[in-house]
C-alpha cells in the first residue's frame, strides 16, 4: 500500500509540471574594446517588451575606498537601493547629476543609501573628491551582467526568446545587437565596441 502512495504520489507531481515547460539558458561572451586600456565595467544587458525585475530586499554595497568608487561601474534593477559605505579615514558626499539627489557628507565607517525607481545611468560625484565618479546603471531587464578585465561575461538563466543586447559603456557609444536564446542552450556573443 505505501509502495502504491509513493508511485501514485510521484504521477501527481510528474502531472503538475506544465508540457513543454523551457529550461533557461544562457548568454557567454566576450566584449573587446579596441580603444580603451580595459574591457571591464562594461554592462550587458537583454532587452525585451514585458519583462518583470524584482529589486532585491538587501541593498547594493557601493564603497568610497582609497578615493574611488568601489566597484566603480554597478548595475541594478529598477526599484533596488545601493548602499554607499565610506571606508576612507576622510568625509565623503555622494550625489547625481542626472538622479537629482545629494546624500550629504559623511565620516568613515557610516554609510547613506538611497532607492532608484527609474531605469538610466546615473553618475555618482563626490564634492569633497572632485576627481571621484562612479556609475549605477538601472535597468528594466533580470538579464545582465558587468564584464570583468578580460571583458567576460555571464548571464545565467535566461528565458528562450528573442532578445535585443545591449553594451553601455562610460567612455564609448552604445551597441545593440538582436539574439535569440534557446531553451536548455548557452548563447556565444563576441562584441567588438568602437569608438
Amino acid at each position: 500500500m505505501m509502495k502504491s502512495l509513493a508511485a501514485t504520489a510521484g504521477a501527481v507531481a510528474l502531472l503538475l509540471v506544465p508540457l513543454g515547460a523551457a529550461n533557461p539558458g544562457s548568454v557567454n561572451g566576450t566584449v573587446i574594446a579596441p580603444s580603451l586600456r580595459s574591457a571591464a565595467d562594461i554592462v550587458i544587458s537583454l532587452q525585451a517588451p514585458g519583462l518583470h525585475v524584482t529589486p532585491p530586499k538587501a541593498p547594493v554595497e557601493i564603497d568610497q575606498r582609497n578615493l574611488h568608487f568601489v566597484p566603480h561601474v554597478v548595475a541594478i534593477v529598477k526599484g533596488a537601493t545601493v548602499k554607499w559605505l565610506n571606508d576612507d579615514s576622510v568625509k565623503h558626499n555622494v550625489f547625481s547629476p542626472e538622479g537629482g539627489y545629494d546624500l550629504g557628507s559623511w565620516n568613515h565607517g557610516e554609510s547613506r543609501t538611497h532607492t532608484f525607481t527609474k531605469p538610466g545611468v546615473y553618475t555618482q560625484l563626490c564634492r569633497l573628491h572632485t576627481e571621484m565618479e562612479g556609475y549605477v546603471v538601472v535597468l528594466d531587464t533580470p538579464y545582465f551582467a558587468v564584464t570583468g578585465e578580460s571583458g567576460a561575461f555571464r548571464i545565467p538563466d535566461v528565458a528562450p526568446g528573442k532578445y535585443t543586447l545591449k553594451a553601455w559603456s562610460e567612455k564609448l557609444k552604445t551597441t545593440t545587437k538582436p539574439i535569440a536564446v534557446e531553451s536548455g542552450k548557452p548563447t556565444a556573443i563576441q562584441l567588438t565596441l568602437g569608438h
